[in-house]
């Protein structure tokens, strides 16, 4: 499934929902199922800088796809990474380089976050275009 249409599946997700408050629920319910990122991974340099939690995030290439595995110490946070991995996860850099994120947007997250989660929100889709681009550099 492309990027696009996994964002566009998340969308419709979202729309299902009546309130925020539905829709925080949904966000928490996805962080936790999402798939953890190994101990060994939890490490000064997996951190993504400049979100309010600790946010561990680890990158690996397999058959020139790139998978993605994290954890958050917060519930939220932890439901936020796993909205990005789900729709970053099993994808080419190329593609992850190139792909438009105003999925965010459509969905209110940033809109509905405080000031410093919503920068968080920002600092992950970074993180995961860094790791992108530092595959795609390697190939």
């Amino acid at each position: 499934m492309s990027i696009k249409e996994i964002q566009d599946e998340i969308i419709d997700e979202f729309s299902m929902f009546d309130d925020w408050e539905e829709r925080y629920q949904y966000v928490i319910d996805l962080g936790n199922s999402l798939p953890l990122i190994k101990e060994q991974y939890k490490t000064e340099d997996n951190i993504i800088k400049g979100c309010q939690s600790k946010v561990w995030l680890h990158a690996e290439q397999k058959d020139g796809e790139l998978q993605f595995t994290a954890d958050s110490d917060a519930i939220l946070t932890k439901g936020l990474i796993a909205i990005f991995i789900r729709v970053f996860s099993n994808q080419k850099a190329s593609d992850i380089l190139e792909a438009d994120t105003a999925f965010v947007d459509e969905i209110g997250l940033k809109e509905h976050l405080s000031p410093t989660r919503a920068n968080g929100l920002v600092s992950m889709i970074k993180q995961i275009k860094m790791y992108a681009l530092a595959y795609s550099a390697k190939n």
